[in-house]
């Protein structure tokens, strides 16, 4: 009887669910800059194997990172700081350009093809944060816009 409880809840201990998310990141790239540019954008595709949300980002390069949407309003693009973005449950969320993405400010100096950026996404599930360390190719001007392709 002993054995057989302590072979269940052995069990049902394996069973529980990790604290930290399983997330994937693939796809990073940063847009290059022109000199005296002092913003640029970071994409990538996001997936987990859990309901969470991206909280953040940081760099070590870059004094500043924010989480940004763009959608229309009527007939105007608009670009505004967003709190959080949903990663559904096995579902991969794109950050693109026209979407959501990470807006790169006070670039100490520009960014050029070929340069790696470090980047520290802070995502939640569950309750509980974690960081996911990506790092981002820069891309030059126009790199990311061919990524979507019409078939009809």
């Amino acid at each position: 009887m002993k054995a057989t409880f302590a072979a269940a809840f052995l069990m049902g201990a394996v069973s529980l669910p990790a604290w930290a998310a399983e997330i994937s990141v693939t796809d990073a790239w940063v847009r290059a800059s022109m000199p005296g540019q002092k913003v640029s954008g970071a994409y990538m595709k996001i997936q987990s194997d859990a309901d969470a949300r991206l909280l953040g980002a940081s760099s070590s390069a870059i004094p500043r990172v924010e989480v940004h949407e763009m959608k229309m309003d009527g007939d105007v693009m608009r670009m505004r700081e967003v709190k959080a973005i949903d990663l559904p449950k096995g579902k991969t969320v794109s950050l693109e350009p026209g979407g959501f993405h990470l807006m790169l400010m006070n670039l100490p100096k520009p960014i050029v093809a070929g340069d790696v950026i470090p980047l520290v996404l802070t995502v939640e599930s569950d309750g509980k944060q974690q960081t996911v360390e990506v790092r981002a190719e820069a891309r030059a001007m126009g790199g990311g816009a061919m990524q979507h392709q019409h078939r009809h």
